[in-house]
């Protein structure tokens, strides 16, 4: 397939552009996909701006992508032609230490389709291996399954969490990220589930989504205000913020050998009481993307009606208006724009 295609490219900080350039060339074990709909994630935005720690300028973004498979290179499964996917972005090289231990979301080599990659799902046509590609589950609208990706980031972090069957858990963080972290966090058993945010709206989303309760952030009596809440202290506090603010708020609640999951992408250091953390056995975790196994299972949430996609995709726009969508995406107050074809 030869020809142009449109593709979003993000130059320089703050500038989200549309170009014109000549089709990707379909690479070994690659296939080919064309465009349904994009979602635009916290990680574009903070790239957008300049601020993330592992995304530098110019990129081509769009790893939450839903598309359907046009051409598949030689060797490649055919019946793959006409299916609707959605790709599993990491893109480990199968080798590594850490690969062959069956964590390749960490891979040595990782490379990150949609994220610095040569590649990106914000195009009219875009090329991925084609061993990362999920056929979308049938009778899914292109709005489930944008959020298959967002929502296996959650899944990962709670299974790194251990058993959560009739846990106390506090979600820092009502975005996109925190409200799928509720659904994830509920279908691994959590007993009681409390949530907090700065902003009403946000944490108003989270009521109708189902938290027992919320809290503001910025409460003077945070800590308080939570273990009220949540009638005792968090066994589990998955902090999908990660500032300074919220570790210190999630360590101030937490139990004795809870575990604290660090969810959001830190933009800045750090400080760690140490001395509580060890004499209180406590446990600071990372969780960082997702594996296979944690897509199966975000489709199974999602397929048993657990997310509302309603309240979860908030704005949508069309392709031409990628740097609007963009712009909104980044406001805060929507929990998830999309861009459709």
């Amino acid at each position: 397939m030869s020809g142009n295609r449109r593709r979003v490219l993000i130059p320089s900080p703050d500038v989200v552009e549309i170009v014109t350039e000549a089709r990707a060339e379909l690479l070994p074990g690659e296939a080919l996909v064309s465009f349904r709909l994009a979602g635009v994630c916290g990680s574009d935005t903070h790239a957008m701006h300049g601020h993330h720690p592992q995304m530098t300028l110019p990129y081509y973004p769009g790893h939450e992508v839903v598309g359907i498979v046009e051409e598949v290179a030689e060797g490649v499964d055919a019946s793959l032609l006409g299916a609707r996917v959605t790709p599993e972005p990491t893109l480990p090289c199968g080798q590594c230490k850490t690969c062959r231990r069956g964590n390749e979301n960490v891979c040595e080599n990782l490379e990150f389709f949609g994220c610095g990659f040569r590649e990106g799902g914000m195009a009219d046509t875009f090329t991925v291996r084609a061993d990362r590609l999920h056929i979308v589950p049938e009778g899914f609208t292109d709005e489930q399954a944008i959020l298959i990706e967002p929502l296996a980031t959650p899944v990962h972090a709670t299974r790194l969490a251990g058993d959560l069957t009739g846990r106390a858990v506090l979600i820092q963080g009502c975005g996109t990220i925190g409200l799928l972290m509720l659904a994830a966090a509920r279908h691994a058993g959590a007993r009681r589930i409390v949530m907090s945010d700065v902003l009403p709206s946000k944490r108003a989303f989270a009521e109708q989504l189902g938290a027992d309760a919320t809290v503001n952030a910025l409460a003077e009596d945070f800590p308080e205000a939570v273990l009220e809440a949540l009638g005792e202290t968090a066994d589990v506090v998955f902090d999908c913020v990660s500032i300074p603010s919220t570790v210190e708020a999630g360590l101030a609640v937490l139990a004795k050998a809870g575990k604290l999951v660090t969810v959001g992408i830190p933009t800045r250091p750090v400080t760690i009481p140490l001395a509580q953390v060890q004499d209180a056995q406590q446990s600071i975790l990372g969780a960082a993307t997702y594996v296979a196994e944690d897509y199966r299972i975000s489709a199974e949430i999602i397929g048993s009606g657990a997310v509302d996609t309603n309240v979860m995709v908030s704005a949508s726009y069309p392709f031409e208006r990628a740097a609007e969508a963009f712009a909104q995406a980044a406001t805060g107050e929507q929990v998830k724009v999309v861009i459709t074809a």
